[in-house]
């Protein structure tokens, strides 16, 4: 059951849905400004930026119409600001948050405390006490991370956080391999959850030509997000494409780029360095897709990938910070999800509306019977390596020339959900995980920000 404050931002997000249909989608100005007058939070994270494309195949994979792919996205966007205040106001009883139904418009928080209920519910979102918080799950994967390095887990590939069951999950060949995985961690029963599966996941590789990138003298793989890094540009994309050192060229065969850092397994990221002939864009694949920032979808979100083998689909997010063995070694940090993917998808666009997600890192079927994909997320790439994501140029509120406002707040910086920052002479915390963009200014996105 929806309560009043995320149904009211609901509503505004399903009226800003059927302006969209209407034909008003080219205006930001169009968009229903909040009773407060402050940006939405779909109007800060421009889900009527959602390229045709992506929407296109919401409908085909997600059965609905384009009215309520409109509302979905918009819909997940204030879920996501309203997951972040609630997580600060529970503090260490947090234990996760999803949304669900068809349009995303449940958003169900998770607490160990039940005297946390009456808050949550009257942050407009639905309450549920489990034994467990996020902080306890997250720590007891850390230490199964650990194990997988020196533990055979080709027969346990995949293990996550679920927070919908509130336990740690290992997804298994056999259930004794997943024990004997848990008790090489030393983590306990009571926190875990063992899955039987057949899944025996996979980078997605290819030699195959297409819309894409080559490395070396012929395999291929599917360009991220274009970056930058002061004057350099490039893209981020999967480390298990290429090394530092190995030479690129486009689709068109025309001499690209050079790898500048890579790393796979333990993480799957990769950026690539290109040369004075390419520039990067906040575009997807070619399309009318844009990127206007990175933002983390919430568990149960609608996510999009595009690739250069199978082009666009979509399904939804099923948990955060999973890690999964490939033949090669095991990735740590991946978020795994329910669409499908093939060979030659690999570094690929994950997208959620206009936000950017992640690049393809593996998985398992194909997009004719079905199957899982894991995407390393977008902010961990920009971050480690110093980059800056290419988005679309002005945030959801042009702040003009704002002169030198003071505090710690700057601009290419990856923040996470909890993260405080000074700003003009006020402190904020951070309630969405998400690299900063030039007017993204803390008072401009109470979607992102919060007073404190």
């Amino acid at each position: 059951m929806l309560h009043r404050q995320f149904r009211a931002a609901c509503a505004a997000a399903t009226a800003t849905g059927a302006l969209l249909v209407a034909g008003l989608s080219g205006s930001a100005s169009a968009l229903p400004p909040s009773s407060s007058g402050a940006a939405t939070a779909a109007e800060t994270l421009r889900t009527d930026a959602a390229p045709p494309g992506l929407l296109a195949a919401l409908q085909r994979d997600l059965g609905l119409d384009r009215r309520q792919a409109e509302a979905r996205l918009a819909h997940e966007a204030e879920a996501g600001a309203a997951t972040g205040r609630l997580r600060a106001a529970v503090g260490a009883h947090y234990a996760g948050a999803w949304v669900s139904g068809t349009l995303s418009d449940t958003l169900t928080v998770a607490t160990t405390d039940p005297a946390d209920v009456r808050a949550i519910r009257a942050g407009g979102a639905d309450a549920v006490v489990v034994d467990h918080s996020l902080s306890a799950l997250d720590a007891a994967k850390a230490r199964l991370d650990r194990a997988a390095a020196r533990h055979g887990t080709t027969a346990a590939p995949v293990w996550y956080v679920d927070v919908r069951t509130n336990t740690l999950t290992v997804e298994a060949i056999s259930a004794e391999s997943a024990r004997s995985l848990l008790r090489a961690a030393h983590v306990g029963t009571s926190l875990t959850r063992i899955v039987r599966t057949t899944e025996r996941p996979r980078p997605l590789y290819d030699l195959r030509g297409g819309d894409a990138y080559y490395i070396g003298s012929g395999s291929r793989c599917s360009i991220g997000f274009p970056v930058t890094r002061g004057t350099q540009q490039g893209f981020a994309t999967a480390g298990h494409c290429g090394r530092a050192g190995s030479t690129t060229t486009g689709s068109n065969r025309v001499a690209q780029g050079t790898f500048q850092a890579s790393v796979f397994p333990g993480n799957d990221m990769a950026w690539v360095a290109t040369n004075a002939n390419w520039t990067a864009t906040p575009y997807v694949n070619g399309s009318s897709a844009q990127v206007a920032g990175s933002t983390q979808a919430a568990v149960g979100s609608s996510v999009c990938r595009s690739g250069s083998t199978t082009g666009w689909h979509c399904g939804t997010v099923q948990q955060l910070n999973s890690s999964v063995t490939y033949q090669e070694g095991t990735v740590a940090g991946v978020t795994r999800t329910s669409v499908c993917a093939e060979p030659g998808d690999s570094g690929g666009s994950f997208i959620s509306g206009s936000q950017a997600q992640g690049v393809t890192s593996g998985g398992s079927g194909n997009c004719t019977s079905g199957g899982t994909t894991y995407f390393q997320p977008i902010n961990p790439i920009l971050q480690n390596y110093g980059l800056t994501l290419k988005t679309t140029t002005s945030g959801p509120s042009d702040p003009g020339d704002p002169g030198d406002p003071g505090g710690t707040w700057a601009a290419g910086t990856v923040y996470q959900a909890g993260a405080t920052v000074t700003y003009g002479g006020a402190t904020y915390r951070c309630l969405q995980t998400h690299q900063a963009q030039p007017g993204w200014e803390p008072p401009n996105t109470p979607a992102l920000w919060q007073r404190t």
